[in-house]
C-alpha cells in the first residue's frame, strides 16, 4: 500500500510539471503571437474621402497586331511581315473616384512614347523596317474592383476602354513617299490586376494591364509597301507603379 502511493505522488507530480510547461509553452507563444501579429494601420480613413490623385511611371511593351489582306501571297514581294515587341515610356496621372465598399472608377490620363515598328522580311534575304515613333495622349475609363483590405494591403483588378490620340503626326508621312501609314488615333480594351500597399503617407500600387486595340490604325495609301497588309491593331502589355 506504501509503495502505490508513493507512485500515485509520482505520477501526480510528473503530470503537474507536464501541465505547466504545457501552460508556459502557450503563453509565451501567445505574447509573441500578439507582438508580431500587430501592425499599425496606415491611412486608415483614406476610402472615406470620395476622390484620390497620383502620379505613375509606366513600361509598356507594345507592338503591332498585323493581319495580312488577299493580296500578300499573290502580289507583295515580301514573304513575312511581322512587328516585334519594342519597350516604350508613359507617366501621367491617376484620379479614382470611391464607389461602394468594392468598387471604383478611375481613369489614368498620361503621355506614351512609342516606338513601334513593321519589319518586312524579302526572299533575297534582305529587310526593311518602318517605325513609327511617336507620342500619344491616352485617356482611359476604367472600373476597379477591390478586396478588402487587410491591414494595410488589399488587391484590385480593373477594366475598360482607353482612347489614344496621337500628337505632332508628320504631314508627309505614308502617302506616295514609299512609306507605310498608320492612323492617329486608337481605342482599346484594358484589364489588369494590381496591388495596393499603403504607407504612412501614400499608397503604392504596382500594376499589370493589357491593352487589346479594336480600332485598325492601319492608314492605306497609294505606294506598295502596305499592299499585303489589310489591318494593325495594337496590343501592349504595360506594368505601372502608381504613387497616390
Amino acid at each position: 500500500m506504501h509503495t502505490t502511493y508513493l507512485r500515485d505522488l509520482f505520477n501526480l507530480h510528473r503530470s503537474k510539471i507536464i501541465f505547466g510547461i504545457l501552460a508556459l509553452f502557450m503563453t509565451v507563444q501567445e505574447v509573441k503571437s500578439q507582438g508580431i501579429g500587430y501592425r499599425r494601420r496606415h491611412l486608415e480613413y483614406y476610402d472615406d474621402k470620395p476622390i484620390h490623385y497620383g502620379i505613375l511611371f509606366a513600361v509598356p511593351f507594345t507592338r503591332f497586331n498585323i493581319k495580312h489582306s488577299n493580296e500578300f501571297v499573290a502580289k507583295d514581294s515580301a514573304f513575312v511581315i511581322q512587328s516585334p515587341t519594342n519597350a516604350a515610356f508613359r507617366m501621367g496621372f491617376v484620379v479614382n473616384a470611391y464607389l461602394t465598399e468594392h468598387f471604383d472608377i478611375r481613369t489614368t490620363p498620361s503621355v506614351s512614347l512609342y516606338d513601334r515598328n513593321v519589319k518586312f522580311s524579302y526572299p533575297n534575304g534582305t529587310e526593311k523596317t518602318e517605325r513609327r515613333e511617336s507620342t500619344w495622349i491616352e485617356v482611359p475609363i476604367l472600373l476597379k474592383y477591390k478586396s478588402l483590405r487587410r491591414v494595410n494591403s488589399r488587391m484590385y483588378m480593373i477594366a475598360g476602354m482607353t482612347l489614344g490620340i496621337e500628337t505632332n503626326v508628320k504631314r508627309s508621312r505614308g502617302g506616295g513617299t514609299g512609306r507605310l501609314d498608320t492612323k492617329s488615333n486608337d481605342l482599346s480594351i484594358d484589364y489588369g490586376v494590381g496591388y495596393e500597399q499603403f504607407f504612412e503617407y501614400f499608397k503604392f500600387s504596382p500594376e499589370l494591364r493589357f491593352s487589346h486595340g479594336i480600332a485598325n490604325v492601319f492608314q492605306p495609301t497609294k505606294n506598295s509597301l502596305g499592299r499585303g497588309i489589310s489591318r494593325m491593331s495594337t496590343h501592349t502589355v504595360t506594368l505601372y507603379l502608381n504613387f497616390e
